[in-house]
């Protein structure tokens, strides 16, 4: 039997409550080097990128350590969709939900993305998803062609997922054990 999303939503987030620095700091390790190594990361120039949060794969030193060979971009919340913005370390700024956003006018279509790296509480191994339930992610990936990674540690990884119409999936998924291609190639 699948659970509901948001008994999903509150065993995870007892999970990510346990980890200690050390543990989360080598799992976003892991994770990175093996998002490095997929044709999708070497391939793509523009990419879209998230500002972790405390409970997230620490995304921080990833961007610090591409920025200048990549051009990343980050989201920010507009309404109830989400802008697409460059990254640039010095203009980030605490925007909606305590997340730190990209200031500025330069918004960018997602049609000119060719890589999503997308956070989530859970994904199951057909690629879909879960988020924290606002609905900003499947919004934004309805309306891209690019190709989506979705990273998380492995207890984030589950059999399978509650699955509604709007929900959008993931091409490939990857932990600090394992990564799963479910649409396209490494």
């Amino acid at each position: 039997m699948i659970m509901e999303k948001n008994e999903i939503r509150k065993k995870v987030k007892a999970l990510r409550v346990m980890l200690s620095d050390l543990e989360k700091r080598s799992a976003a390790e892991e994770v990175f080097a093996r998002l490095e190594k997929t044709a999708a990361f070497i391939l793509a120039d523009r990419i879209l990128m998230y500002h972790s949060l405390p409970d997230e794969v620490f995304t921080h030193d990833f961007l610090s350590k591409w920025h200048g060979r990549k051009h990343f971009f980050l989201p920010r919340v507009n309404g109830v969709n989400l802008d697409i913005l460059p990254y640039e370390e010095s203009r980030l700024e605490l925007g909606s939900f305590h997340i730190e956003e990209p200031s500025g006018d330069n918004v960018v279509d997602p049609s000119e993305i060719e890589l999503i790296v997308v956070p989530a509480v859970a994904y199951d191994r057909k690629g879909n998803r879960l988020g924290r339930g606002k609905g900003f992610y499947d919004r934004l990936l309805g309306t891209t062609k690019a190709t989506k990674v979705g990273i998380g540690y492995e207890f984030q990884l589950l059999d399978e997922l509650p699955v509604e119409p709007h929900d959008v999936g993931v091409d490939i998924i990857i932990t600090q054990n394992s990564t799963i291609v479910i649409n396209g190639s490494l």
